[in-house]
């Protein structure tokens, strides 16, 4: 039996095109989500882009029958309807003393199901709280996932390691041209293109990766970029990926303290010549849920809270230099020429990105869709780096299975143009260290 799915506000503002994402079940949209809609059609951000994109689509299949019997979506899909507003059902109104939005869209829901006796009808948001109130009164409920990761615990992790490798494959790479056929390796071992890896044979050991163009495993030497040296062999790994000018997509994930940021901003000072500009960005979450706009002062004022730890890494890069150093006034000197600019990812929009460094930090706290606009908006020459933490989501609809980054890992691994790497070890102070693995 086709099955009837009620949706939330909070799944159109997170998926425009939600609609041809149930196969050829009927979907429901009660008068309350389209009221919802109304107040977030004004805006620049992605929300809002999503809230005008629905309600172009909802309008363009309009008709009279929308409000008896539905519509059809498209061939091969189900029909939507608007549902109106009905009275108030006696166990809501005892279990539910506040009438908010969220509680006449639950009534609407509560309706239908009691209707078709509970049977095939699906309440569908991505606010934890709402499912559990629409559980507690028998409804069926489930989160909006049509594009997250299944395995999590099983992520790419962008590095392996290869123990016993013979003496001869080890020699040839520390020999020129440092590197050795992936043939020669003598092992079953599948490679993912730019996947890195560290070789050992018994006290030696070697980092490399896996050029998929030359199907050659290539020998990776530690650098320091900007006064920035790496500390272990994943930085290395992540330092490489995002100095070279032949991979144009590069995400970096890691728990707080493993050093994301700042080697991404040591990458874009070393190899500033080879872009125009530098973009620094990061997401607005606001503060419970309340926009920045609540915040008091000028804009400035509402976004320095946000910027201030990608200042914070700029300041430890400059701090490796001599006040008077050559390095610490370029860097200063960039930031006053805009050659560096550091902005909230809703700024970003419509400027060009064309031959230029794009730094995203926070990128978990991005959807789908949102890392799709960025990257499809990168022109000639572009290099964009994701950096963030899977299990460390601030936005209220995202978990570590639906975030933005964890879908850029998952879906862009073995591409040619893309390299990923997982930094494990904490590189901040002992002290931190120790408090993220035990407290």
């Amino acid at each position: 039996m086709k099955k009837i799915f009620i949706l939330d506000t909070n799944v159109i503002l997170h998926d425009s095109s939600c609609l041809h994402q149930f196969k050829d079940n009927n979907i429901y949209i009660p008068i309350t989500v389209i009221e919802e809609l109304d107040k977030f059609k004004k805006g620049n951000g992605v929300i809002n882009c999503n809230a005008r994109d629905f309600l172009r689509s909802l309008d363009a299949l309009s008709s009279d029958r929308i409000l008896n019997g539905g519509v059809p979506i498209d061939k091969g899909k189900g029909k939507i309807s608007i549902l109106l507003e009905t009275p108030l059902h006696e166990k809501i109104k005892k279990n539910f003393y506040e009438i908010t939005p969220d509680v006449r869209i639950l009534n609407t829901a509560y309706t239908v199901a009691k209707k078709h006796d509970f049977k095939n009808v699906i309440f569908v948001t991505k606010d934890v709280n709402l499912r559990l109130r629409a559980r507690s009164i028998g409804l069926k409920t489930e989160n909006y996932n049509s594009k997250y990761v299944e395995n999590i615990s099983e992520m790419y992790t962008g590095v392996k390691v290869m123990e016993n490798v013979s003496e001869d494959i080890m020699e040839d790479l520390y020999q020129k041209p440092y590197e050795v056929q992936l043939s020669k390796l003598a092992r079953n071992e599948a490679f993912f293109t730019n996947e890195n890896v560290i070789l050992k044979n018994g006290s030696t050991s070697a980092l490399a990766f896996f050029d998929g163009a030359s199907q050659t495993v290539k020998r990776i030497q530690p650098r320091v970029c900007s006064g920035v040296k790496p500390r272990n062999s994943e930085q290395t790994f992540a330092l490489n990926a995002m100095l070279n000018p032949d991979i144009p997509l590069v995400t970096i994930s890691g728990k707080a303290g493993t050093g994301k940021t700042l080697l991404a901003l040591a990458a874009a000072l070393e190899n500033k010549r080879l872009y125009r500009q530098i973009f620094i960005a990061r997401p607005v979450v606001p503060l419970s849920n309340k926009d920045i706009g609540f915040l008091p002062g000028d804009v400035a004022s509402k976004l320095d809270p946000y910027m201030q730890p990608l200042y914070d890494n700029l300041s430890v890069i400059q701090n490796h230099f001599n006040e008077n150093n050559g390095h610490a006034k370029q860097i200063r000197q960039l930031i006053e020429e805009e050659k560096i600019v550091i902005t909230p990812i809703s700024y970003i929009r419509g400027r060009s990105i064309v031959k230029v460094f794009f730094i995203v930090d926070e990128a978990q706290n991005l959807t789908p869709h949102e890392v799709k606009t960025i990257i499809t908006r990168a022109g000639e020459g572009t290099k964009i780096v994701f950096t963030g933490d899977i299990f460390q989501i601030d936005h209220p609809y995202l978990d570590s299975q639906t975030n933005g980054l964890a879908f850029i890992i998952e879906k862009m691994k073995g591409q040619n143009v893309y390299a990923h790497v997982n930094l494990e070890k904490g590189e901040r102070s002992e002290l931190a260290e120790l408090a993220s693995k035990i407290l």
